[in-house]
């Protein structure tokens, strides 16, 4: 979807500044943030997908308020209403009000390095071999979907090459929506800087994304 969250090439909001050592958390509220949404993404009621999408649809004057870790938040007061976890009563008493279901996973504190070192791996065998080669020209198709996507704005409609093939991964524009997980093979794409801003751009850089193969024809 073309969300607040897909900024790539917009004007307006300033240099990129890194922060110089910056810490893990700039708050103890932050950790408490990252805790509760990893626990609640471990009870397996939602895809990283679905979680993704949830950020994306917070209001854009909503989410460039937001700090990192308050858009987390937001997004996981969604999720948990979605699923049935907490009832708006909840959420304005600051506690629990109305039932809830058991969910499907719970995570233990005993468990958390073990689950956290094993991740959670997204790539899956594909039964078709892949259409794209390294080296073909291939082009982005121009669309803009209302559900989740991960082809930026800017590198839609635009020619590239194919640097690398990756595996299979989970197609995360399904996912995210309770459709299945419909892995795709997955392509390293460069565009010329050109290619993505145009005249005045500088002719020395280049940009790659990866690209699942259904946003890719022939060029």
């Amino acid at each position: 979807m073309n969300g607040p969250h897909d900024l790539g090439g917009q004007m307006g909001f300033g240099p990129v500044a890194p922060e110089k050592d910056e810490p893990y958390f700039h708050a103890e509220w932050e950790k408490r943030a990252l805790g509760v949404t990893l626990t609640a993404g471990a009870m397996g009621q939602w895809t990283i997908d679905e979680s993704r999408h949830a950020r994306e649809c917070l209001h854009p004057a909503d989410y460039c308020s937001s700090s990192y870790y308050e858009i987390w938040i937001k997004a996981l007061e969604t999720l948990l209403k979605r699923h049935g976890f907490v009832s708006a009563r909840d959420l304005a008493e600051g506690r629990a009000v109305d039932s809830a279901p058991q969910p499907k996973r719970v995570l233990k504190a005993e468990n958390v390095p073990a689950v956290l070192a094993k991740g959670g791996p997204c790539d899956r065998p594909v039964d078709a071999p892949a259409r794209f080669k390294v080296g073909d020209r291939v082009r982005t198709k121009n669309f803009h979907p209302t559900g989740h996507t991960r082809l930026p704005r800017y590198a839609r409609d635009r020619n590239g090459v194919v640097e690398a093939v990756r595996d299979g991964f989970v197609f995360p524009d399904t996912n995210a929506h309770g459709k299945g997980e419909n892995p795709q093979w997955v392509y390293a794409v460069v565009f010329s800087a050109a290619e993505i801003w145009g005249e005045g751009a500088d002719p020395t850089l280049t940009v790659s994304i990866d690209a699942w193969e259904s946003y890719l024809e022939p060029a």
